[in-house]
């Protein structure tokens, strides 16, 4: 094959259901999306259980992180449109650091990172997949890791991968809108982009974009509640979180479980966050596991001869999900003890087993986190301003607070009489 037949083989364009076609910008970009650790992300739904209360949010992790690269190039663009000095090389690079963002997500993120891998952050696997490319690609990816771990001397193409205005959080707002139906997460990002500008090498917003980014901001948090904390979704969580627990407690004992390799090294293998990064095979073995390890155990469970795990994971199966209660009062500790005993006395458990069916925790909700990475809004006269003062929406001063909710979770069968 002829070397010009080779780059034309790599010059595909993607057809996306949210922005149309996709191109794919680089060889290199091409040769990452085709290596064996951004494939499975397409086996890694984006939004975990949110399909059983929206049917349709079924896209995954490599969708997005296809989307979050497309509005990287046309960010990219608008800036190199109004002078700003980035170079093809650090164009390739802010392109490879945005689609490789969430390159080191586990299925069910949240679910695992609270169990079988505790303590090691999907962010901290990101980094260490990105280093173990890099090297693979003859150290093509350095620029694109020190734009993503925020030590690049341009500091503002950190802040386009990582901010509180990031295409990240652009693209995920429309995307999870779009294929859940729950219109409210619908947001400019077309608008915001054409808005951006650098001053004192940092991102802002010009002025005229202000209502963008407040909508933006309020789409955030109503996807929030109505989406990604909605209570359904919580429960099943929770629900997984339970499974995990327990499936590794048997396996702890001494019990054969069925599970794929993958899934069998991190249920019997407790690692620190030293450990995971210092031992390779830790790392290759968890770039094997996506959400069908976790769903072919779960079905298999259910018929297992311990109650605690077959009725967890039957319910979770036919989505006999947990009873949630969200509410801004902690629980009543009694009644929480009263559930645990209901549920000993109904299924002949111990209180320890019993709690299985019963947890109590907490939810937080931060659309805008003043000082985080703020978002800056470059005024008419020049001035920079920080969203909230720069806004006259007296809401976006509320957006700003932490709301702290409480949640009690309990298996349907105890609220019988």
């Amino acid at each position: 094959m002829h070397y010009a037949d080779n780059i034309l083989n790599k010059k595909k364009i993607i057809n996306d259901p949210v922005y149309g076609f996709i191109s794919i910008p680089s060889e290199l970009i091409f040769d990452l999306l085709e290596h064996p650790y951004f494939q499975r992300l397409r086996y890694i739904k984006q939004l975990g259980m949110t399909h059983l209360v929206y049917p349709g949010a079924l896209h995954t992790r490599f969708h997005h992180a296809l989307g979050a690269m497309h509005l990287m190039s046309t960010a990219i663009e608008t800036l190199c449109s109004k002078g700003f000095d980035i170079t093809a090389e650090e164009q390739e690079a802010l392109t490879i650091a945005i689609l490789l963002h969430d390159i080191g997500h586990g299925p069910f993120s949240h679910a695992l990172e609270h169990t079988i891998v505790e303590g090691i952050s999907h962010e901290d696997v990101s980094i260490l997949l990105m280093n173990k490319l890099n090297i693979e690609f003859n150290g093509r990816l350095s620029i694109a890791i020190s734009i993503f771990n925020g030590t690049y001397p341009k500091r503002f193409l950190h802040e386009l991968v990582s901010s509180q205005l990031d295409m990240d959080r652009l693209d995920y707002l429309n995307r999870d809108s779009f294929f859940t139906g729950v219109s409210e997460g619908v947001i400019s990002s077309d608008r915001i982009i054409k808005m951006l500008n650098v001053r004192d090498d940092h991102i802002v917003v010009e002025e005229k974009g202000i209502y963008s980014v407040e909508k933006f901001l309020i789409a955030r948090r109503l996807m929030y509640w109505q989406v990604y904390l909605h209570k359904t979704v919580v429960a099943a969580e929770y629900m997984l979180v339970k499974i995990l627990k327990r499936s590794r407690e048997l396996v702890f004992k001494g019990e054969d479980l069925f599970a794929t390799p993958a899934l069998n090294h991190f249920l019997k293998t407790t690692t620190s966050n030293e450990v995971f990064i210092n031992d390779d095979y830790h790392i290759e073995t968890f770039t094997r596991l996506d959400d069908t390890d976790i769903l072919s155990a779960i079905k298999v469970w259910a018929l297992n001869d311990d109650f605690v795990l077959s009725k967890l994971c039957r319910d979770f199966v036919q989505r006999k999900l947990f009873h949630v209660d969200i509410t801004n009062e902690v629980p009543d500790k009694a009644f929480l003890a009263g559930l645990i005993e209901k549920a000993a006395d109904k299924y002949g458990l111990s209180t320890e087993e019993a709690a299985y069916f019963v947890l109590e925790d907490t939810i937080v909700n931060n659309a805008y986190k003043v000082g985080d990475g703020n978002i800056r809004i470059l005024m008419k006269n020049g001035s920079v301003k920080d969203i909230t003062a720069a806004s006259d929406n007296s809401n976006l001063e509320a957006l700003a607070k932490t709301v702290t909710k409480y949640i009690l979770c309990y298996s349907k069968d105890l609220a019988e009489r």
